[in-house]
């Protein structure tokens, strides 16, 4: 059975508030809220498995100290761009 979308779009929003640290919730609740409802399912899928990862490195790779895996690289140039917009 799958899920569907707008349940998804759910689950991902908490999981992006719900990290561990407060700077990549405070990143992520920023991000996931300006563009979940724009991505494809794709693109959804990615950001998933971004969400898999520790924030130790997603917050090295957002803030631009280390250069991210490349399958995730377009998806951190964008959370860069769309947080930075926000600020």
């Amino acid at each position: 059975m799958t899920e569907a979308h707008d349940i998804r779009l759910k689950r991902l929003r908490m999981r992006s508030m719900r990290r561990g640290t407060k700077e990549m919730d405070m990143i992520l609740i920023r991000y996931s809220e300006a563009r979940l409802d724009a991505l494809s399912e794709a693109e959804l899928d990615g950001y998933e498995a971004l969400l898999s990862e520790n924030d130790q490195d997603l917050y090295q790779w957002v803030s631009g100290q280390v250069a991210p895996p490349q399958p995730f690289a377009a998806l951190i140039g964008d959370i860069r761009q769309t947080i930075g917009n926000a600020e």
